[in-house]
């Protein structure tokens, strides 16, 4: 027994790591069997990545791995190889893009663990890795490398399918029952297909690549059935086959400990993104596209105890993932005055309030007005805007 991993195939115009597992494994030699199919989504910052940030890895039996390594290096020479170097810009995607680098890596025994929790919450350089049994290629061997490593405590599940090679040449636009997806969505085991705010379809991605969806589940037979009842539709395209996943994604393996602080300050910038000054020196961001994390980051003010997790940019400031209000500070007010009910002015530094209607003099002071967040606990961002890896907060 041994692990297969691969990675750093796709691009922006084409290209999917999965696939590439996929038609790998359905030329194995007979005498070896797959099994364990694994996705792990790494580091959410790491400056050189792919289009969906995932590596695969699978396990794979037999007697002797003497014809499989054969395999796999003429593999590599003729289908993998050539992947190398695949690059494609877009105005509208909105971080640098990096030439393909594929990587494969064949494992007799898992590398320790530590190297796919370092690989899932910063950026790790090849130097960093384990020695493989036997290595192909180049920067695709970390994202491997992590996917074997991968200890699995938690996970969830994503049955992937793919489109024929003549409807990925045909059309970009894909053809899946959203009549059946909305039943499937209804299984509370299954996660993160549909996002009812946005009407948006969250299983299919866009863009030239050959995925027809991923149907993500919190259990194998969910992802399973869901998936078949998807392809078996007239509605859905016919598909070249699928796999079951298992995956880290809505794990929060890339997150730590949640943390707390008192707000300093708030700055509301372009299209209602927010910077939060945090008194312990923290500097949090809640993005235009973070829904109600914004909603509630606008709503803060000096004094306002919060509660927050996110991952740490390479400008250290820290991208919120969820966020609530421990204790709110309170408005202050001026009092009303006792004759006419009319809100009290100060009539300068240490003196005293007048009433701008009677005149009648008072005593300085405030009244504390207690301040209701417009959410009551944790809020995140909405399915479309969630990172992969993001545990949702009803779980």
């Amino acid at each position: 027994m041994g692990w297969l991993a691969l990675d750093d195939t796709d691009h922006l115009g084409g290209g999917c790591t999965t696939y590439t597992l996929f038609e790998l494994i359905q030329n194995l030699p007979d005498e070896y069997t797959a099994s364990e199919f694994r996705l792990v989504r790494l580091y959410p910052f790491a400056r050189q990545r792919t289009r969906g940030n995932a590596a695969v890895a699978v396990k794979i039996d037999g007697d002797n791995y003497e014809v499989l390594l054969s395999f796999l290096d003429l593999w590599w020479n003729e289908n993998i190889l050539p992947l190398k170097g695949m690059l494609t810009q877009s105005d509208d995607y909105h971080r640098k893009q990096s030439p393909t680098d594929p990587g494969m890596v064949w494992f007799e025994e898992q590398p320790n663990e530590s190297t796919y929790w370092d690989c899932v919450t910063r950026e790790v350089t090849l130097v960093e890795l384990p020695a493989a049994t036997k290595s192909w290629g180049g920067h695709g061997k970390i994202g491997a490398t992590a996917a074997i490593a991968w200890p699995s405590r938690e996970y969830t599940f994503e049955a992937i399918s793919w489109r024929t090679k003549k409807s990925v040449e045909k059309s970009s636009d894909r053809k899946v029952d959203l009549v059946r997806l909305a039943e499937i969505d209804e299984d509370p085991n299954t996660f993160m297909s549909r996002d009812l705010r946005s009407n948006s379809v969250l299983i299919s991605p866009r863009g030239n690549c050959p995925v027809l969806f991923g149907l993500r589940a919190k259990t194998f037979e969910s992802a399973k059935n869901g998936c078949e009842f998807l392809i078996e539709s007239n509605n859905t395209e016919s598909v070249e086959g699928y796999v079951v996943f298992q995956t880290n994604q809505a794990t929060d393996d890339h997150l730590g400990d949640e943390m707390s602080s008192v707000v300093d300050s708030i700055e509301i910038k372009k299209r209602g993104t927010v910077k939060i000054l945090c008194d312990n020196g923290d500097e949090l961001m809640a993005f235009a596209e973070s829904g109600d994390v914004k909603i509630l980051a606008q709503w803060l003010k000096s004094g306002d105890e919060v509660q927050y997790n996110g991952m740490k940019n390479e400008d250290n400031t820290i991208h919120l993932e969820r966020l609530q209000v421990l204790s709110a500070a309170p408005e202050k007010h001026r009092p009303k005055c006792s004759e006419c009910d009319s809100t009290l002015k100060s009539m300068g530094k240490d003196q005293l309030l007048r009433c701008p209607k009677c005149r009648k003099r008072f005593a300085d002071q405030w009244i504390n007005v207690e301040r209701i967040p417009p959410f009551s606990k944790w809020v995140q961002p909405p399915k479309d805007s969630m990172r992969h890896l993001s545990k949702p907060i009803t779980w």
